[in-house]
């Protein structure tokens, strides 16, 4: 049994030891016992945040115009004298011809920039077993226990800000005019009066029928998901469980996968659900998960493939229910052969397959 795995204390340890050192106060003899440290646990959040504000656009609607007909007196009444004619002169009369109107001018939305900054994983602090060289054959005088703490991590979210909404303003058109000319009596007719009537003229001119205006146009806010971790639950240490010693040590277990592959197949699945789910269901403990692969093939290959096929065991037992912080995968490639099948040394299949295994074993937690 390795020493930076779990302590196996038997009762020759001696009940009053045993109460001075924080050990089980009634061990049996053979039986090994774990102090399970638990870790903290945590939990995702979510938080929808505004990076963008919801602003205002204008647009201007021009005015429009009629056209409407006027009837204008262009040539007064006079009288006619039979001897002296009347004497005219023609004079200029003023009108509108455009009435003034107001433009609009616009003033686009302005913006500005600004930042926030959110704690995206909290600080932690928790228990850590370390064994340190002495002489004691209790291998327990070896082990300290070490308060860890972690520093808080952040991430700064950027995002913008409405500095001005879009304004309006009028600009005044001045209106267009014009004249006519006009004849008038500048000296009336003399003797026989005769009545001279008065002459119109129809005249066109354009007025305002609808004034400019603007439209409003909402332009919608834009908003970011932010995930962050917090603590959910604080761990800390245990009490005393009875585990089995062998479970300290590595166990193979008969997992087989296809060539080059580590998808598990259904015989395998099995095998962990009848080896591994009842344990991991009935001690609180935590395991390590180790794979190997045969001495064939391309070395950092192989250190590749055991780590994959270590992780779908993993996988597996966490589609089970299992919290994946419970659980580790190691992946050994062909560098803890169990015989002389190295690379070049010739050797049967079943040779081969001795080394083509998947361990687990109880880890210190």
């Amino acid at each position: 049994m390795k020493t930076n795995l779990f302590l196996c204390l038997t009762f020759l340890l001696g009940l009053g030891f045993a109460q001075a050192q924080n050990l089980p106060s009634s061990p049996e003899p053979g039986k090994c016992y774990v102090k399970c440290i638990t870790k903290d646990e945590f939990k995702e959040v979510t938080e929808t945040i505004e990076v963008y504000p919801a602003y205002s656009r204008l647009e201007v609607v021009p005015a429009t115009y009629k056209t409407v007909e006027d009837r204008v007196l262009v040539k007064e009444a006079s009288k006619k004298f039979v001897y002296v004619p009347a004497v005219y002169e023609t004079v200029e009369v003023p009108y509108v011809k455009k009435e003034g109107r107001n433009d609009l001018n616009i003033s686009p939305a302005t913006f500005g920039s600004n930042s926030r900054t959110f704690e995206t994983y909290p600080a932690t602090s928790g228990w850590e077993y370390k064994e340190t060289a002495c002489d004691s054959p209790n291998k327990e005088d070896c082990m300290v226990a070490c308060y860890v703490g972690y520093p808080a991590q952040f991430r700064d979210v950027s995002f913008t800000t409405l500095a001005k909404d879009a304004t309006v303003s009028n600009v005044p058109v001045p209106e267009v005019g014009t004249t006519y000319k006009k004849r008038v009596v500048k000296t009336p007719a003399r003797m026989d009066e005769i009545e001279i009537p008065a002459e119109y003229k129809t005249i066109k001119r354009q007025v305002v029928a609808t004034p400019a205006s603007t439209r409003s146009i909402t332009v919608p806010s834009k908003s970011q998901t932010v995930t962050r971790t917090v603590l959910a639950k604080k761990g800390g240490i245990t009490t005393w469980e009875e585990v089995d010693c062998g479970l300290f040590d590595a166990n193979v277990l008969p997992i087989f996968y296809e060539l080059g592959s580590a998808r598990i197949t259904p015989a395998s699945k099995k095998i962990i659900d009848e080896t591994l789910l009842p344990l991991l269901n009935s001690k609180p403990v935590n395991i390590e998960l180790m794979s190997h692969t045969d001495s064939r093939g391309n070395d950092d290959f192989n250190m590749s493939l055991s780590q994959q096929r270590a992780n779908s065991v993993v996988n597996y037992l966490v589609s089970k229910g299992v919290n994946r912080s419970r659980l580790s995968a190691r992946g050994y490639g062909e560098s803890r052969l169990v015989n002389r099948c190295s690379n070049g040394v010739e050797c049967s299949e079943a040779q081969h397959q001795k080394n083509r295994r998947t361990e687990f074993r109880v880890l210190n937690n």
